[in-house]
């Protein structure tokens, strides 16, 4: 079996250079075409100089039919709406996309239409998409033409959460989820919020109640959960460059100890490589998913309130991003679902 011929639409972003990491070591893969507005012309190596002696591409204007020619398997790192209409094209041409945007993991346009205030740019292509999560769908990553590659937070959340949904002890209709970003999440584009001095030294909530990753984490839990479900989720910025920390709390339905959840979510999890559940007594950090693909979880029970605290923890450009991207590749593809993603976390 030759190499896969792939393409990166929107290479110069974050999740955009952290993938071609990965991809210019993945051995299954050969990197065509990169494509990047911004710097049309100059090689990815100038923009990037991490990836120097690795890769030599020029940064190419998006044409989805030069694209569509050079590439087997395309990623497409875009805004909402943007990418919507370049997936439909290169859908078009006989390409299956693993796309990073939100356009398609809601599956209900009119929740789409509401969150993000704008009407679908193309509705008629929900039905050809899945939600990424390839602990959860896998089956429907297989067979999928679109692959909506999950937001960094909901991947925390919902990673978390699944074995409760399905089989825990608690009450699913109060769930408050307190989740914790750093700079990187935001992007790369320039913008006052991220500036050192202006997040450094800080932490503060953002899109109290109305941020948009919300009902991408109620879809999938409401899915397991057989009914709809809310949630509440407040995300923080905090002055770190990269990872995501989720502190869930649930009321327990019977009394359990901490033991028994954690064994619930080893039983759970038996399987998923890149899901690590923490023993007893033991609770993750950011810096221990840094730079991986790697998911880790830890719980305790509080007796006397009758709560459960779940804590996730991920890298939002690993799991939560690129890492994920290449796992939904992996998939589709057909190459071992780990490959490329062998590494252990970055630390210290």
């Amino acid at each position: 079996m030759g190499k896969v011929k792939v393409g990166v639409v929107g290479a110069t972003g974050y999740t955009g250079v952290e993938l071609l990491r990965l991809l210019v070591a993945h051995p299954g893969v050969a990197v065509e075409m990169v494509t990047s507005e911004t710097y049309s012309g100059r090689d990815i190596a100038s923009v990037f100089p991490s990836l120097q002696g690795l890769i030599s591409l020029r940064c190419a204007k998006l044409d989805t039919k030069e694209v569509a020619s050079a590439c087997d398997q395309v990623f497409v790192a875009l805004p909402h709406t943007e990418a919507a209409k370049v997936v439909s094209d290169l859908v078009q041409e006989g390409k299956r996309v693993v796309d990073f945007s939100a356009d398609f993991r809601l599956n209900d346009t009119a929740v789409y239409e509401e969150w993000y205030s704008v009407r679908h740019p193309a509705p008629e292509l929900l039905g050809r998409a899945a939600y990424g999560l390839p602990e959860l769908n896998r089956e429907e990553i297989k067979k999928a033409d679109i692959v909506a590659n999950p937001g960094c937070y909901p991947t925390s959340a919902i990673l978390a959460l699944a074995p409760l949904i399905e089989k825990g002890p608690v009450d699913v209709e109060d769930i408050i989820i307190d989740s914790k970003s750093g700079v990187s999440g935001a992007g790369r584009k320039v913008a006052l919020p991220q500036h050192f001095t202006e997040c450094n030294e800080s932490v503060k909530a953002y899109s109290v109640a109305e941020h948009r990753h919300t009902p991408e984490i109620e879809q999938e839990l409401s899915r397991l959960a057989g009914k709809q479900l809310r949630v509440v989720f407040t995300p923080h910025l905090i002055p770190i460059t990269r990872g995501i920390l989720s502190t869930i709390y649930l009321s327990l339905t019977e009394d359990r100890t901490t033991g028994e959840m954690v064994d619930l979510y080893h039983e759970f999890y038996e399987n998923e490589p890149f899901v690590r559940v923490r023993e007893e007594g033991e609770l993750p950090a950011t810096a221990e998913s840094r730079a991986s693909n790697y998911c880790d979880i830890g719980l305790k029970v509080d007796h006397r309130t009758g709560k459960l605290i779940v804590v996730s923890a991920i890298d939002n450009l690993g799991k939560g991003a690129s890492w994920q991207a290449l796992q939904n590749m992996n998939i589709i593809c057909g190459f071992d679902e780990t490959e490329g993603l062998r590494a252990a976390p970055l630390f210290p």
